[in-house]
């Protein structure tokens, strides 16, 4: 798998989250009594050449900024005299379709991420304890954004610490909790940055027939696939900034980043064990804030169990239970567990092992995740395993089942586009029909294919051409 690009990334107002992940607040004219500390000018920062330029402006502190264009991270030292309570930076961004994100980090720990939606200087305060002394201090913009009318950059002032933290602003109101299919009621997602948009758009004047082939997949919603190839530093920030670009429409994203995954298969991975898998999908929570979103939690998971020791199981058994607690902190989020598919694990054992790593606290569990299996098998299953846990709802996912089922789980030749994502899905307890694998992503090297979650347009193209739609 792979972390897709946020080059199209938008953003809401700020707020404060958890598990260190500090949204800044703006603090314009917000009068600090402590004395001054030391104050970098943020222009004089180490860059990375191209990513932006030293600009002059009367009403930065020294008459001169940074103006950032691209996508980069700058370093400085800043000297904190004392014990400080936040690190403040002067901040302005030049809005494109949402606005730019700045990220903090000190010492190489990462101290929040702040929407920057104010076009003239305003103050961002990222709140946290520092020892006196020398901090290495890196800001970043991750996501750069341009149309043929606007421009998104992030420009900066100063960086500074300080002993004085003024209260944040009140949070947001939770997003209202849906009733009825909590799917329903928003479009999901369409990443317009998408592989399959890119491909369509370097083909719409040479070969304009497979431009439209490849619109077919770009016209969807698809989902954003994180796992341990994300840092836990760096994994909140993303998704913020993810979540924050979907606006009003739904995003849908995989967790897959548990140890041992994937058995030693084509997509073996995973975090190193159950602290760090922690701190990761708090991290990951914490960037879903209060926005609605999607989440499918670890595909294969628990059909693989066979594959561990008994010790091993039960550790994955826990760590989906925390897993599964640290997003219910979240109440916007729905949470499906994976359960595998049809022609994996009987229905019975399934719905043991789903109660098992705590489906009671979710809205129920996913199905054909990667697959290709016909979706009516796919729903009389999942109606099978929903009886035996009390009306459970599930969503099916219908990528690549055009044709199914196939001969084979990977890269099976000869398959197609399956049903469109919708909500629509004749099942009472499907609370949807989803693209959970991106349609022309490999499954990993076999059948000619490239690496697991690579970008494959030969395979694409024939899903699309095979579509009945």
């Amino acid at each position: 798998m792979r972390v897709r690009a946020l080059s199209a990334l938008s953003a809401r107002s700020s707020r404060g989250v958890a598990a260190g992940v500090i949204t800044g607040v703006a603090l314009a004219g917000v009068a600090c009594t402590a004395a001054p500390p030391t104050v970098a000018p943020i222009s004089g920062f180490t860059w990375p050449a191209g990513s932006g330029v030293t600009f002059t402006d009367a009403q930065a502190a020294g008459s001169s900024a940074r103006l950032t264009w691209s996508n980069a991270t700058g370093t400085g030292t800043i000297t904190a005299p004392s014990l400080e309570a936040g690190l403040q930076v002067r901040a302005r961004g030049d809005q494109c379709d949402g606005a730019p994100l700045l990220t903090a980090s000190v010492d190489g720990v990462s101290v929040g991420t702040a929407s920057v939606s104010v076009t003239s200087w305003t103050t961002y305060t990222f709140a946290r304890s520092f020892a006196a002394g020398q901090h290495t201090v890196a800001l970043g913009f991750p996501n750069d954004y341009s149309t043929s009318s606007c421009d998104r950059n992030l420009r900066l002032d100063t960086a500074q610490f300080t002993t004085t933290v003024p209260a944040p602003a009140p949070a947001p109101a939770p997003a209202p909790a849906p009733t009825g299919n909590p799917l329903a009621g928003a479009p999901f997602y369409v990443n317009p940055q998408s592989n399959a948009a890119s491909t369509a758009a370097s083909l719409r004047t040479t070969d304009p027939g497979g431009a439209a082939l490849f619109d077919k997949i770009a016209g969807q919603q698809e989902a954003e696939w994180l796992g341990d190839w994300v840092p836990t530093s760096s994994i909140g920030s993303i998704v913020a900034a993810r979540t924050s670009t979907a606006g009003s429409s739904l995003p849908l994203y995989v967790v897959y980043a548990i140890p041992q995954r994937d058995c030693g298969g084509y997509s073996a991975g995973g975090l190193t064990g159950p602290a760090e898998y922690h701190t990761w999908v708090s991290n990951f929570a914490a960037g879903l804030g209060t926005h609605r979103a999607t989440v499918i939690l670890e595909p294969d998971a628990l059909p693989q169990l066979d594959c561990l020791s008994s010790t091993d199981q039960a550790t994955r058994l826990s760590m989906l239970r925390d897993a599964v607690a640290v997003l219910g902190t979240h109440p916007a989020a729905t949470v499906y567990l994976d359960a595998g598919n049809s022609g994996w694990q009987p229905a019975q054992t399934m719905a043991d092992r789903l109660r098992s790593a705590g489906v009671a606290a979710t809205r129920g569990f996913s199905l054909n995740v990667s697959n290709f299996d016909p979706t009516s098998s796919e729903q009389a299953y999942g109606d099978s395993i929903s009886s035996a846990l009390s009306g459970a709802h599930f969503v099916v996912d219908t990528s690549r089942n055009g044709l199914g089922p196939a001969t084979t789980w990977c890269n099976p030749s000869g398959e197609a586009l399956g049903t469109r994502p919708t909500t629509a899905s004749g099942d009472t307890h499907a609370d949807a029909l989803l693209w959970i694998k991106d349609p022309g992503d490999s499954d990993g090297t076999c059948n000619g294919g490239p690496a697991a979650g690579t970008w494959w347009p030969d395979y694409a193209r024939g899903l699309a051409s095979r579509a009945a739609w």
